[in-house]
């Protein structure tokens, strides 16, 4: 890291952490030297080496890939190691506070255990069988769709910035949430899934509460288009599976088991 010249030394961060646990807490200021090149994390560290040593705060690759160092900063849920300083002007207070959707453990950890429990609902990927010459094929183009979804690092910010979950904790028991329909979307699109999953994302996963407000995508680290290209999808998919009076009638008449149907 460079350096920081006689002029930028003399400045200093005024940082507002927040201090606590489960049973409650408040904010503490704190003051760290101005350094070139920082991220927010370089200075919560340096805070936790000098001033503060028992503050609690997650991290891991400070890379921006492993998703650990969530939080709200300055009322944005975002990446700390992804957060640079110099976006910041020194002596202005910089407020760093844990994500709120999800239970605080200590200071800026949060548990989002949540997260993992929804998860074990989401069916896994059932592989249709090789053709008669033993392959499986698929378009470029299928392969591209759903690809994107797969950069997902489950940071959980758009967890956290759902306001369906965010402001109305009973909704955790219904709705998966913005990163888990990315998992619904995968599946539904991918061309060789033998498993229909758009009853599941609309009972199990509550996509119909959804109303699009594409916060999760403006926060994404990744620059998923989650609303776009898996939500507003696969929200209408479910449309097609349950309200279509036409596919409705095509079912009564060909009395088939929604299995064999072909898949829209």
């Amino acid at each position: 890291m460079t350096n920081a010249s006689p002029e930028t030394s003399k400045k200093s961060w005024k940082m507002r952490l927040w201090r606590g646990d489960s049973k409650g807490g408040q904010f503490q200021e704190y003051d760290s030297p101005v350094l070139e090149g920082e991220v927010l994390l370089d200075v919560v560290h340096a805070i936790q080496a000098s001033q503060a040593t028992d503050i609690a705060v997650r991290w891991n690759c400070k890379a921006g890939k492993c998703g650990s160092c969530s939080a709200e900063i300055n009322g944005k849920p975002s990446l700390m190691c992804m957060t640079r300083m110099d976006n910041f002007d020194p002596g202005v207070p910089i407020t760093v506070a844990p994500l709120k959707t999800f239970p605080i453990v200590k200071d800026l950890v949060t548990d989002v255990s949540f997260n993992y429990e929804v998860a074990k609902r989401v069916p896994h990927l059932k592989i249709a069988d090789p053709g008669p010459d033993g392959v499986r094929r698929m378009y470029q183009q299928d392969v591209n769709r759903i690809q994107e979804f797969r950069k997902c690092i489950e940071c959980f910010l758009c967890q956290d910035v759902c306001h369906v979950i965010r402001d109305h904790e009973d909704n955790k028991k219904y709705f998966a949430g913005p990163r888990f329909f990315l998992r619904y979307a995968e599946m539904s699109m991918h061309p060789l899934n033998t498993e229909d999953v758009r009853s599941k994302a609309r009972e199990e996963g509550g996509i119909s509460l959804c109303n699009i407000t594409k916060c999760c995508t403006e926060v994404c680290p990744e620059s998923i288009h989650i609303t776009d290209n898996a939500i507003i999808p696969m929200k209408e998919r479910v449309v097609d599976r349950h309200f279509d009076p036409v596919a409705w009638l095509g079912r009564k008449i060909s009395r088939k088991p929604y299995s064999q149907l072909p898949k829209s």
